[in-house]
């Protein structure tokens, strides 16, 4: 039989223990949730805001209260949200919606520090699906996260100064590359205030301190101790001693070599060096710059020496971004600026130390070198230019001697090296060569005796040479030479160049079995050329190549004077010399090419300051030159020597020459000046400035221009009645 009762019993009995498990359950989980190690918490929904009414044992140990210390914190948290208000609005939409959120909140902790943490919020369901008002939070330390990524910043930081840092000096090197720009110091004080720091300024130390817009290698910097101005403020007691020292001019003196402060409104004894400066600064930092904003308040700034290898070359003056002084200045800043001023002392050290022995060559190689003179009865042309690279100085030399009336002495000469000791070696042959000139006429003899004289001297350096003589004789003239290891000279006659090889011999002073001379008979008309390796030699030409080459060129050259023979063999053969080039040009006047003259070319030179009332003592000059040489149309030559030495004064620099020869055939005018750069015309282009007075030279005569060893040479040639009469006036 079935028993009726015993679905009641059956069915209670398990309904009760289902119902003691589940409380069994909760218990269990809010046990779980008090022991966990997160911090969690339980908020209700309370008007849009939520308000805590339970919070775990991990809770209270990270944050240091429990419940009534968060209610007493959420007045703060909701102020913070008030200052936030995306963040207001987005946890607004989330209680609104039920959905989870994830803010992130600076908690402040019982012991006063910040709980910087991530919120994870999420709604507890209700039972009838309405929205929920009871939401669980679980809190994320972010404190080791965020400390790992202000490292991790803090080295893209780092890494960005060093990268900003390296570039400025980058730029810095760039800028000294062209150090003789008279604006370089001033980009790269730009540099650095758009770099690092607000405001940076050079000043030199050259005869007293000056601001520094570029380079100027010719002045020399000030010796230790002088100051700016002509009164120095005496510590002898002769004046008071000052209540603090002159930290500038320490810096100057060298006495001190890290970086000073000055405050710029302070009261500076008169004259000082610091008193100076705070002028300058404060006049030059303060201006408002170019957004309409000025510097901070703060007025002191920080110098830096700019020290060069025995001295100090300048200073550096900066003022720091957001002031500060020393103090302001970042310690990568710092580095920036030391290197940087380093840098240009050394820039300007070795500047100034090319320059001087840049002078000082070009002043031994001028005193040697003799200037052209006139030569009764022969059309002479000379030139020398060293390579640019070798300092100005060489070893190579000519000399033209008018032994007697009827005698001229040519000598052209080489010795090995391109340096000072070549150039002394060199004055000492020169010197040598053309006392024993003057006492014996025939070549050969007379480099026996330098033989003689230079093995007794032990000349360091070996040498080659041609000495020779040229004698008028009843129709023309005799050419007597001799060769000591250099290479021939060229015969040029009707077209035909043929290479004088006779009489040859050892270099100076390897001589030993005498020297022989040979002669040969010149004709009206002829063109003797004496040069040196460096007019025919180059890397991919060689010497035979080169000699070849020459003979090509000086038999197919069309002009008639020896100015115009040398340009031509100038602009063919030693357009990219690699060494030194001397070259002589001698011609034997043809009678037929000087019209009612018997007489040799004329030639007068002027050496003419480079300003503007030069250009009217040029013209003043041609026109009593060609007075006196009976040349017509002088006008024309008038307005052609104008508009060269205007050139050469405009854009040129240092000394003027200018040189006028009689050529025969007509006027040449040659005007030298400094600046290597080449003279251009204008091509008519309405933008274009400049250039309308080679126009006018190119319209009145042939004109060319060459390299010379101080700049460049520009020369024309003016020939009389070649012009119609419009132009002439």
């Amino acid at each position: 039989m079935v028993n009726s009762h015993a679905d009641p019993v059956s069915t209670a009995g398990p309904a009760t223990t289902v119902e003691r498990t589940v409380d069994e359950a909760v218990d269990l989980h809010a046990r779980a949730l008090a022991a966990t190690a997160v911090p969690m918490a339980l908020f209700e929904s309370r008007d849009g805001m939520l308000s805590v009414v339970w919070v775990n044992d991990a809770f209270v140990r990270s944050l240091g209260y429990g419940v009534e210390g968060a209610l007493a914190r959420e007045p703060a948290v909701r102020q913070e949200l008030e200052q936030d208000p995306v963040r207001a609005g987005q946890l607004a939409a989330a209680l609104a919606a039920g959905q989870p959120f994830t803010p992130t909140f600076s908690l402040g902790r019982g012991d006063g520090t910040r709980f910087v943490c991530q919120v994870h919020l999420a709604p507890v369901p209700t039972d009838d699906g309405s929205t929920p008002t009871s939401w669980v939070a679980a809190f994320q330390d972010m404190t080791e996260q965020l400390s790992h990524d202000a490292e991790q910043a803090a080295l893209v930081e780092a890494e960005r100064r060093e990268r900003r840092s390296l570039g400025l000096i980058a730029q810095v090197s760039d800028l000294l590359m062209d150090v003789d720009d008279p604006h370089a110091l001033r980009e790269i004080a730009m540099l650095l205030r758009h770099g690092v720091v607000a405001w940076a300024g050079f000043f030199l130390n050259d005869r007293g301190l000056r601001a520094a817009d570029g380079v100027d290698p010719a002045h020399p910097p000030s010796g230790k101790g002088h100051r700016h101005g002509g009164d120095v403020y005496r510590l002898d007691g002769r004046a008071p001693r000052p209540s603090t020292p002159d930290v500038v001019q320490l810096l100057l003196d060298g006495d001190r070599d890290r970086p000073v402060e000055i405050q710029l409104d302070a009261g500076y004894p008169q004259n000082s060096a610091s008193a100076w400066l705070a002028e300058h600064v404060g006049t030059e930092g303060y201006r408002p710059s170019g957004g309409g904003t000025v510097l901070p308040e703060d007025r002191r700034a920080v110098v830096y020496p700019v020290p060069g290898r025995r001295r100090v070359l300048g200073l550096l003056a900066v003022l720091p971004r957001g002031g500060g002084g020393l103090r302001g200045v970042e310690p990568s800043t710092t580095t920036v600026l030391e290197l940087t001023a380093r840098r240009v002392g050394l820039v300007l050290d070795n500047a100034r130390l090319y320059d001087r022995e840049h002078r000082l060559a070009e002043t031994l190689q001028r005193a040697m070198l003799p200037q052209q003179a006139e030569v009764d009865g022969l059309d002479v042309w000379t030139y020398y230019a060293p390579n640019s690279e070798n300092v100005q100085v060489g070893g190579d030399w000519y000399d033209v001697l008018q032994i007697a009336p009827d005698v001229v002495g040519v000598v052209i000469g080489d010795v090995v090296g391109h340096d000072v000791e070549a150039a002394a070696t060199m004055g000492q042959l020169r010197s040598v060569v053309r006392s024993y000139s003057f006492d014996i006429t025939t070549p050969g003899p007379v480099l026996e005796r330098v033989d003689q004289l230079v093995a007794g001297m032990r000349v360091p350096r070996s040498a080659g040479l041609v000495l020779s003589t040229l004698t008028r004789r009843e129709g023309g003239w005799r050419l007597d030479y001799s060769r000591a290891g250099h290479l021939p000279v060229l015969h040029v006659r009707k077209g035909v160049a043929t290479e004088l090889r006779g009489a040859g011999g050892a270099l100076i002073g390897f001589g030993g079995s005498g020297r022989s001379t040979s002669s040969v008979e010149l004709e009206p008309g002829d063109v003797l050329v004496y040069y040196t390796d460096g007019l025919i030699e180059r890397r991919d030409r060689g010497l035979r190549d080169g000699l070849a080459a020459l003979a090509d060129v000086s038999s197919r050259i069309t002009a008639r004077d020896a100015a115009g023979i040398g340009e031509e063999l100038l602009s063919r053969l030693a357009d990219h010399p690699e060494d030194d080039v001397a070259v002589v040009v001698v011609r034997v006047p043809d009678p037929g090419d000087l019209v009612e003259r018997a007489r040799s070319p004329r030639r007068r030179r002027w050496s003419l300051p480079s300003e503007p009332a030069s250009i009217g003592r040029a013209r003043h000059a041609v026109v009593r030159t060609c007075q006196a040489w009976e040349i017509p149309d002088a006008a024309n030559a008038e307005l052609v020597v104008s508009e060269l030495v205007a050139n050469a004064v405009l854009h040129g620099y240092g000394h003027v020459s200018l040189q006028l020869y009689d050529t025969g055939d007509g006027l040449r005018i040659e005007v030298e000046d400094g600046n290597p750069a080449p003279p251009v015309t204008t091509d008519g282009h309405p933008g274009r400035v400049g250039g309308f007075g080679m126009q006018i030279v190119e319209r009145l005569a042939d004109w060319g221009w060459r390299q010379s060893r101080g700049g460049k040479l520009v020369w024309a040639k003016v020939r009389p009645g070649q012009l119609p009469p419009t132009a002439r006036g």
